[in-house]
């Protein structure tokens, strides 16, 4: 059983055709990238599964259940997180209070118990507070824990989104240009971080990604877009030495 699969996924924009009939499967405890130029459909796949958009045509199933009609807010209920090209973080709560909302699905309690604040609330916080930690621990942003993201350089922002995601507990994460705007330093504890989710935490990872250093780093699959169609599926290096993949990006 795979972890997540597409199948015919099409999205149209009256005569544009962002994505044209996709279908790929990303297995359990893989890193899967999606790679191809600017335009090439990539992020409208990301838009698809996280159910911003709606599919002109095609199929979503996450652990063979089909999840074509799920609403966005019961994406996440279900395992699966996203981080995003442009960071989404609330700028003027402490990174800790940013970590806390990636909690949200997992809470059990009511209303009314939280603002009785009953031993149930006392628990689920002491809980929710241990999970965060080891999130903070993995990603070694100790440092940063209170201090207001309004005041952290980009490259810690793009690493506390990643956090906020990884506190969901997804079985299925969607790295949206992890390295975008990183230094080459960042971009390598990027790649010591993504591939330690799979190996460490068990997570799948579906990434689109435009640096190929890290695509090669990390990636045990790549599919090339263009025009949202797909031009190859295999190894990295098998997808870079396909002759369709290479007139996409440097011409014929």
């Amino acid at each position: 059983m795979s972890c997540f699969r597409a199948e015919n996924l099409s999205l149209h924009f009256g005569g544009l055709k962002a994505v044209d009939s996709v279908s790929f499967a990303v297995e359990k405890g893989e890193i899967l990238s999606i790679i191809g130029p600017n335009g090439a459909g990539k992020s409208s796949i990301f838009n698809l599964i996280s159910r911003l958009y709606e599919p002109t045509s095609g199929r979503l199933y996450f652990e063979d259940q089909d999840i074509t009609e799920e609403p966005a807010y019961g994406i996440a209920k279900l395992g699966i997180a996203r981080t995003f090209q442009n960071i989404e973080l609330f700028e003027n709560a402490t990174v800790l209070s940013n970590l806390l909302v990636g909690r949200h699905r997992h809470s059990t309690t009511t209303l009314w118990q939280e603002l009785l604040f009953l031993p149930n609330v006392r628990r689920d916080e002491k809980a929710h507070r241990r999970r965060v930690e080891q999130v903070i621990d993995f990603l070694d942003l100790a440092a940063h824990r209170d201090k207001l993201i309004s005041g952290l350089p980009y490259g810690v922002r793009k690493v506390i989104e990643l956090a906020r995601a990884l506190c969901t507990e997804p079985k299925l994460i969607l790295l949206d240009e992890p390295s975008s705007g990183l230094n080459v330093e960042e971009t390598d504890d990027m790649s010591f971080w993504i591939r330690d989710m799979k190996t460490e935490l068990g997570i799948t990872v579906l990434m689109v990604e435009h640096d190929m250093t890290l695509v090669n780093r990390v990636s045990d699959r790549v599919i090339a877009l263009n025009y949202g169609k797909v031009l190859a599926m295999g190894t990295p290096a098998e997808v870079q030495a396909h002759p369709d993949v290479v007139a996409a990006y440097l011409g014929t």
